[in-house]
């Protein structure tokens, strides 16, 4: 449902991901897997913006992004 409010959001540049797991693990809500140990996934529906997982990755593929909820 679009409430027209805006939030953060982690966004994955998949392509450069390396999957090594740093933001999985550092994630409070779970919204983050590695899929196919190919590349990090966000689960929208989960993911409350802390941007924990951004601050971790190594190889700084994560970014925060204002979505509209």
């Amino acid at each position: 449902m679009n409430t027209g409010k805006k939030r953060r959001q982690a966004v994955v540049e998949k392509k450069d991901c390396v999957a090594c797991g740093c933001c999985v693990k550092v994630c409070p809500k779970e919204a983050i897997t590695v899929i196919g140990g190919l590349f990090a996934q966000v689960d929208t529906d989960r993911c409350v913006g802390c941007g924990k997982c951004a601050k971790e990755c190594p190889a700084s593929v994560i970014e925060m992004r204002e979505v509209t909820a």
